[in-house]
C-alpha cells in the first residue's frame, strides 16, 4: 500500500512447488524433485499480516465466488488458488534453450 497500490488484486497459483522447477524435474530429470517441495507459507494468512484480505480457493466451484469477493473488496486482496500438485503449465520454455524452442506439452520432450 506503501506504493499506491492500494486496491491491487493478486492471484497464487499454488501447486505447493516451485512451479516450472518441479516441471522441469518431471519432464527432464524423471521426477526426481529436489528443493521444490514447498511447505509455505500460508498465503492467506500472510496477505492478512499485511493487512489484505486473503481467500483461498481448494474447489472449481468456489472459484467465481472467490473472484467476486475480490473485486466487490474495498482494498487488496490476495487470492490463493489450491491446484493439483503435478499440473503442468504449457507453453513452457525447456532449461537452457531459447525462447524458439518453445514446447507446448509433453509429447515434444
Amino acid at each position: 500500500m506503501q506504493e499506491g497500490l492500494s486496491n491491487v488484486k493478486v492471484a497464487v497459483i499454488n501447486n505447493g512447488y516451485l512451479g516450472m522447477v518441479r516441471q522441469w524435474q518431471e519432464l527432464f530429470e524423471g521426477k526426481r524433485y529436489s528443493g521444490t517441495p514447498l511447505s509455505g507459507p500460508n498465503f492467506q494468512k500472510l496477505a492478512e499480516a499485511y493487512g489484505w484480505k486473503g481467500i483461498t480457493v481448494e474447489r472449481i466451484e468456489d472459484i467465481e465466488a472467490a473472484i467476486e469477493e475480490a473485486y466487490a473488496t474495498d482494498g487488496p486482496v490476495l487470492i490463493d488458488f489450491r491446484v493439483e500438485r503435478e499440473v503442468n503449465v504449457w507453453p513452457m520454455v525447456p532449461q537452457g534453450k531459447s525462447i524458439g524452442e518453445t514446447i507446448t506439452d509433453a509429447s515434444q520432450v
